[in-house]
């Protein structure tokens, strides 16, 4: 292990987050919204901080090993979540305990959506948009941004990559140089924001929301500037945006590459993964909106399609934006609507979810085990996009979704050891894990009526997933540390 280079690393990602706060100061002064104390104070606690971690090991530069890479993710994520919990901490308006800030600032970077807060309509305009970036900063990951804006690193940028990706496949890499992928992919991220928000400028929203929706939109993270979260715009434009947007967010991002290399969208529907995904969501909108319709939660048509495709694609992607309380609906939708949520995105997208590459294998592996029963000689290969997949990585897969699984029942059983009900501890769990947001019961508005050994429970939730349960669980296995 590289002790001293790990910590010098992680100094220097500490006072590149600390400057992240910048722009909530920036809109504090701005707005005169008496919140500026709170982040000058939490930049310069950070930054200073991070200043003292670098200082005395700022001369050890030496390659970083995998185990190494997988040490860095894993610290960087928990400090991250603690150290950006300062600024709600430090407010006034809001008024947190340190739990509920942790929560809301690891619900805020690992895109999950989940929020302990009310009254949003009526909080300081840099804590909205604080949370609002957060969530962006997230998305695409601030270890992988790290890598593409700070070769100066000296140290194996491809440790924290293959740490950091999501999906079960990570050494690909779209160009030859791990940091020209890492910008290649935040370009594609920034241009996406920038295109959502204009779009949002356009339908209708004023400057404030058109960017902070575009931050948690394209970041498939579902934190809104309001209470009623979409449903505040009442405006089927704005929507109908909003679901064009989370489609593409989430869409594996090389697709995405492909396309601007290539000047040619071909490529897209030959991806067996996003025809999957797709398919997925279009199979559950319909049922979603023709229950809807027959059983008279919507007199129109055209609200049951509207609102049942909205919700679909929102807690299909994992985004978890709501213009209805879909948690009220009738019969088995709102737990339709949540296991799809453990399908989520795309591999490589900012989706949550187990992913959809992971689904179809797992799927395809298990018809090949009812061929095997039907013809026990014969040999049959797993493929997508006509290429056979690694035996390794079809082992990979069913190992995470064991792990995804048990973990889930573990955290099921220790919320409702705390007091929780069947339904709040499975739909709250299942909601952090896959990095959706919106639950049902006591968490269908908001998790601040929950008790606070279940929130920090649900944090670990919202780690695990964000990091795709192995790198966290590596580094907590004996044989990590064994030499």
């Amino acid at each position: 292990m590289q002790f001293l280079t790990i910590q010098r690393i992680l100094g220097i990602l500490l006072s590149l987050f600390s400057v992240t706060l910048l722009p909530p100061i920036a809109v504090s002064l701005f707005y005169d919204d008496g919140s500026i104390r709170a982040f000058v104070t939490a930049f310069i606690l950070l930054f200073v901080a991070g200043f003292l971690i670098w200082l005395p090991v700022r001369k050890h530069r030496k390659e970083l090993k995998i185990r190494d890479g997988f040490l860095v993710v894993v610290m960087f994520w928990i400090t991250l979540g603690i150290s950006g919990a300062l600024p709600f901490f430090l407010t006034e308006v809001p008024n947190m305990s340190f739990t509920d800030a942790v929560f809301e600032s690891m619900s805020g970077l690992t895109t999950t959506g989940a929020t302990v807060l009310t009254g949003l309509d009526n909080l300081p305009e840099a804590v909205l948009f604080y949370r609002q970036f957060l969530q962006w900063l997230g998305g695409m990951g601030i270890v992988v941004l790290a890598v593409a804006i700070l070769p100066l690193l000296g140290v194996g940028g491809m440790q924290l990559y293959r740490a950091e990706t999501p999906g079960p496949m990570k050494d690909s890499k779209l160009t030859p140089r791990i940091t020209e992928t890492a910008k290649a992919l935040w370009y594609i991220y920034l241009t996406l924001t920038i295109l959502c928000a204009v779009s949002f400028k356009w339908a209708g929203m004023n400057w404030f929301d058109a960017i902070g929706h575009s931050f948690s939109t394209v970041a498939i993270g579902g934190f809104s500037t309001h209470d009623a979260s979409m449903g505040y715009f009442s405006s089927s434009t704005i929507e109908m945006i909003t679901i064009v947007f989370m489609l593409i967010a989430g869409m594996n991002f090389s697709l995405h590459f492909l396309a601007w290399r290539h000047k040619s969208i071909s490529h897209y529907w030959r991806d067996a993964e996003l025809r999957t995904y797709v398919f997925i969501l279009a199979i559950i909108s319909i049922i979603t909106s023709t229950y809807l319709y027959f059983s008279h939660t919507f007199d129109s048509p055209w609200d049951a399609i509207h609102q049942g495709t909205f919700q679909t694609v929102s807690i299909g992607t994992t985004a978890g934006f709501t213009t209805a309380e879909y948690y009220l609906w009738p019969s088995f939708l709102p737990i339709l609507l949540l296991m799809t949520s453990y399908v989520g995105g795309c591999a490589g997208s900012t989706g949550g979810g187990m992913k959809v590459i992971r689904v179809m294998l797992l799927f395809k592996q298990g018809y090949r085990e009812v061929l095997r029963l039907i013809h026990p000689n014969a040999i049959f290969a797993i493929k997508v996009n006509d290429k056979a997949i690694p035996r390794k990585v079809v082992g990979a897969v069913w190992g995470f979704f064991a792990l995804y699984i048990f973990c889930f029942g573990i955290m099921h059983l220790f919320l409702m050891a705390t007091g929780l009900d069947i339904i709040t501890s499975f739909s709250a769990v299942t909601a952090c894990l896959n990095n959706l947001g919106p639950g049902l019961g006591d968490v269908g508005a908001n998790f601040g009526s929950i008790n606070s050994p279940a929130k920090w429970v649900l944090c670990m939730a919202m780690l695990l997933g964000r990091l795709e349960i192995f790198t966290l669980l590596v580094v907590l296995s004996p044989a990590f540390w064994r030499r």
